[in-house]
């Protein structure tokens, strides 16, 4: 990873994203791209994570989550710049 540019991304996931292992999947997803960040479900139905790590493991997780586990149906992915946190490791975290 020396040299590589990083990056960090505040995601908001849109549609038939909780009840479906969405946070599961993305915990995975993340770890096998060697992200490091967070996943939370939030109260208005939405999934929520940072993601932070190499500009392009990034740039492919977001594309992965406009996919999805299996019985996810993903209608928007927003994103947003934001701060690396400096974290250590992928965790998923209680809805707020």
């Amino acid at each position: 990873m020396s040299g590589a540019e990083r990056k960090a991304v505040r995601v908001r996931v849109q549609g038939k994203v909780q009840g479906v292992w969405y946070r599961g999947w993305t915990v995975d997803a993340a770890g096998r791209l060697g992200l490091t960040g967070w996943v939370r479900n939030r109260s208005d139905g939405t999934v929520e994570a940072l993601f932070a790590g190499p500009a392009d493991a990034v740039d492919r997780m977001l594309e992965a989550c406009r996919r999805g586990p299996p019985s996810a149906v993903v209608r928007d992915v927003v994103s947003e710049p934001e701060q690396d946190p400096g974290m250590a490791g992928f965790e998923q975290r209680p809805t707020v």
